[in-house]
């Protein structure tokens, strides 16, 4: 109708009159009538929802948690723990069980001797058992020390008898031996005379780490020589005040240690001698 309304450029009145009332019909009918608005599709909207963002609507990155740090474990401060001390002497002994230490001119017979089986500390912080041959009479003193020194963690590095090394006491403190009964005499000047430890009434500690040093002679074992210097005090060390000694004077012996000249730092005595 508006195309026939403007189709000549000289329209007479009338005609103009229905053209303009005609499009005015039409008008009303279009707005009563509007086009349905066309459907969009969800994924067409998602798409559009997550177009690039302008800079006052940008969504923020998700927010990671920190991983989670797991505790140092702290080092206990208490020892590894080893077996309940245990001590226990053999009856009599025979020649047969002292073949390499004790023979008839001896100044005390085998049936006065008692082996004692028991445990220590090695220098491994383990417990260990070992041997040792000492006199019947001081059995139960012998007992306590070394429950002292077990109880302590004090290190010792071998307890086996002397017949082990063929009666040799060079062999046996050269293998750092804590040993007792030997029928030998006494390492010392003068005319011979027999060692407590032919009495079963002597043990040596730790010869390595306690030496014998005697003027102008090599020291006793030679393997010893790093632990001259007693004043670097180290692991089975005997020492003034130290577990070792005290733990022998709880009982009344004597400490080579304190002999002026030549001190025998590993030798401990019913005597002091």
């Amino acid at each position: 109708m508006i195309q026939a309304a403007y189709a000549g450029s000289v329209t007479s009145p009338p005609a103009a009159a229905a053209a303009v009332i005609g499009a005015a019909i039409f008008l009303a009918v279009g707005c009563a009538n509007p086009a349905p608005p066309v459907s969009v599709p969800r994924s067409t909207k998602q798409a559009v929802a997550t177009a690039s963002p302008s800079s006052s609507h940008r969504v923020a990155a998700p927010k990671t948690k920190p991983a989670k740090r797991k505790p140092a474990k702290r080092r206990s401060a208490r020892r590894e723990s080893v077996p309940a001390f245990s001590a226990k002497a053999s009856g009599p002994l025979t020649s047969r069980d002292l073949p390499w230490t004790w023979h008839r001119s001896c100044p005390v017979p085998p049936s006065d001797l008692r082996a004692i089986r028991m445990s220590y500390i090695g220098f491994d912080h383990r417990a260990h058992v070992g041997t040792l041959v000492i006199n019947a009479s001081v059995v139960d003193q012998i007992i306590k020390v070394f429950s002292i020194l077990y109880r302590a963690r004090f290190p010792i590095r071998m307890m086996k008898p002397v017949d082990v090394f063929h009666g040799s006491d060079d062999r046996s403190t050269a293998a750092d031996n804590t040993a007792g009964f030997n029928c030998r005499y006494a390492v010392a000047a003068g005319p011979p005379h027999w060692s407590m430890h032919a009495y079963g009434l002597a043990i040596d500690v730790d010869t390595i780490e306690n030496p014998y040093i005697q003027p102008g002679q090599p020291i006793d074992p030679p393997s010893s020589a790093a632990y001259s210097n007693r004043s670097d005090i180290r692991p089975g060390m005997a020492y003034p005040g130290g577990v070792l000694v005290s733990a022998f004077s709880s009982i009344g012996w004597g400490w080579g240690g304190d002999w002026t000249g030549a001190p025998d730092y590993q030798h401990f005595s019913s005597n002091g001698h």
